[in-house]
């Protein structure tokens, strides 16, 4: 399964995103949480691990809440 790193996802913002990490705890925290989760998310669909499906669209529905918020602030900080 493929990966759905902050990196891969916005290559045109790498800079924009290591830079956020180094200056920004609330968005590197986010940051991580979003890592670790897509991870996790991609563990599962790798090993084809039992879940409920439930669970399973929860926690995809966590990582896109993630990755639309650290993208809203990726792009403030890359217009200011």
């Amino acid at each position: 399964m493929k990966t759905h790193a902050l990196v891969v996802e916005f290559p045109e913002y790498i800079e924009v995103i290591n830079e956020l990490r180094r200056s920004d705890m609330w968005f590197a925290e986010k940051a991580k949480e979003y890592h670790q989760l897509d991870h996790k998310i991609v563990a599962l669909e790798e090993r084809d691990v039992p879940i409920s499906d439930a669970l399973f669209m929860a926690l995809k529905s966590r990582r896109v809440h993630l990755k639309d918020w650290l993208f809203e602030q990726i792009q403030y900080r890359a217009r200011h």
